[in-house]
Parts: structure tokens; sequence; C-alpha cells
């Protein structure tokens, strides 16, 4: 009965929408030109009573598409290094990367009763138009994310917490944020997603959304 609730309370939440949240590491700021150098995804769940937490991590490093502009201030940011033995062994094409995330994402939108996922990111434009590109690039037809419906966290904890940085945001949110772990695809979409869902969870405290099952009942599950 709980995974019944559970499926019905998310597929409710967000109109059919699971959010998803994704971080790239790029090697600029130009989404058709510049390369992505990792990717991270973490998906989301609801418990019975309506709060929402993060479930399962994915991340991959990316190996630069032929012709990729990648930027040394980029590298200098993000501490990647990509003549690394270790990266090199272990990174993916652009496409593969994108079918590694792709394919739990959608058996999490299946199994939550959802139609499509939605894009959680911080500064969450960014991650979009990077994630789109490469769709493109590898012409991928069955993209599970919405083509330009997005969630910002950097918008949200502006007017919940009066921080857009999001370590600062973190902090504020009492979520735990080591800056020496910080850019990394996997650390930064792991924090970003507890951010959100503190978020929409104190929202809920507050009385902002009304859970379906107090209203109308369960008792045919």
């Amino acid at each position: 009965m709980s995974e019944a609730i559970t499926r019905e309370l998310m597929a409710q939440r967000f109109r059919s929408f699971l959010p998803v949240v994704v971080d790239l590491e790029t090697g600029g700021f130009n989404a058709e030109r510049d390369a992505i150098l990792e990717i991270a995804a973490v998906t989301l769940t609801m418990d019975p009573e309506g709060n929402l937490m993060p479930d399962a991590t994915y991340a991959y490093h990316v190996q630069p598409f032929a012709g990729a502009n990648v930027e040394q201030s980029a590298l200098d940011f993000t501490g990647i290094k990509l003549d690394d033995p270790l990266r090199q062994k272990v990174a993916l094409s652009e496409a593969e990367a994108l079918g590694e995330i792709f394919r739990p994402v959608r058996k999490a939108i299946k199994s939550h009763g959802c139609t499509r996922a939605v894009l959680v990111g911080h500064n969450a434009a960014f991650d979009h138009g990077f994630l789109n590109a490469a769709v493109n690039r590898s012409g991928i037809k069955r993209n599970p994310f919405h083509p330009f419906s997005s969630f910002d966290t950097a918008s949200l904890s502006g007017l919940v917490y009066g921080q857009t940085v999001l370590a600062r945001a973190c902090r504020a949110a009492g979520i735990p944020f080591d800056n020496q772990e910080a850019h990394s695809a996997r650390y930064d979409t792991e924090r970003t997603a507890e951010l959100f869902c503190a978020i929409v969870n104190r929202y809920k405290d507050l009385g902002g959304w009304a859970l379906a099952q107090r209203e109308q009942g369960f008792e045919e599950l």
C-alpha cells in the first residue's frame, strides 16, 4: 500500500513530471562548442507522507566529442585532468553517458506513475542547454526530459533562503557542504538534490501543498 501511495503522490505533485537532478561539468559556457566532461543525475522519490528524498545517483566521466573545445580556465576551475589515466580508462562517449543516465530515469518515471522527467539544476538553464545539445549531437530520439521546462534551485533557494550560491544555500538549509569536494558533477548533484528536497518539503510543512491522501483517501489502494 505504501508503494501505491508513493506512486500516486509523486505523479500528482509535479503534474505527472518526475524531478531528476542533473549537473554537468563542462569545458566552457557554449553548449554547441564546448565539451561535457562529467555528468551526474540523482533520481528522487517520495515517502508515504509526501516528503521528497533522493533515491539513486548516476555519475560518469565523459570524453570530449570530436572537435570539442575545452577552456583551460574551465579545467582549472573544476580540477578535472583530461590526461588522468584512470579518467581515460572509465570515460564514456556522450552517447554512452546519456544512455547510462536515461535508462534508469525512464525506469524511475514508470515506477512513479509519471509521464516525463523534468530537469532540476542549480542555474538549470546552463545544464539543460548542454544536455539538449548533447542529445542532438548523439542523435537520441527518446529524451526522457522535458525539452524546455526545468526547476532552478538557484531561484528557489534565493526565494526561500536568500542565497543563490549552491554552497551558501546548502548551509542556509542545514546541509553540510565541503568546498574541497565541490565542482565534481556527482558531489554538486547530490547536494543540489538535498537542497531541492529541503525546499519542497519545507513548503509542504508550511501547508503549501495539500497531500492527496488527506483530501481523497487511499482506501481503494
